[in-house]
């Protein structure tokens, strides 16, 4: 079962989050790194700038999360995680199954680190296409608020 969350489920899409991110750990800059991977005061932040979180539910426990971003002519989707005892077992792909259906006539964007080979064949599975490193770095200045480094460093895939 798929549900909205909102801002007073931080604690619980927190977990989930920072639990799944540990896969990055060594894929990603470890200047770019740290635990926890994000913070409460973060994803209050996201919220704050209108990003919408969806749970997946397996027996009544929240097992992933999504979001989604609406930003000038797109649609960004935005911390896409998965428990890590529950990867590779549909719920990841429940959720963006999701949200592709009720965005069907918006131009979707999601950005991930360049290393991590395993997030961008999963968007790919799901028709979305890698831009090259110039169209990423365009498309990251232009909807992402993130550090020049995170830039450098990660690609935009999109569908």
């Amino acid at each position: 079962m798929i549900s909205e969350y909102k801002k007073t489920d931080t604690c619980k899409i927190l977990d989930i989050i920072n639990d799944a991110s540990l896969k990055y750990k060594g894929a990603i800059p470890d200047d770019c790194w740290h635990e926890p991977y994000m913070s409460e005061h973060e994803l209050i932040d996201e919220f704050n700038n209108g990003v919408r979180m969806y749970g997946y539910h397996n027996n009544n426990k929240l097992i992933g999360v999504i979001g989604i971003q609406k930003i000038k002519d797109v649609i960004l989707i935005r911390h896409a995680y998965t428990l890590a005892s529950h990867q590779g077992k549909g719920a990841g792909s429940a959720l963006l199954e999701y949200l592709l259906n009720k965005n069907q006539n918006f131009r979707l964007l999601v950005g991930t680190w360049k290393n991590a080979t395993w997030a961008i064949r999963f968007y790919e599975k799901f028709g979305f296409i890698l831009h090259t490193e110039e169209e990423s770095t365009l498309l990251l200045k232009k909807y992402w608020n993130i550090p020049s480094k995170q830039i450098k460093n990660s690609v935009v895939l999109e569908r």
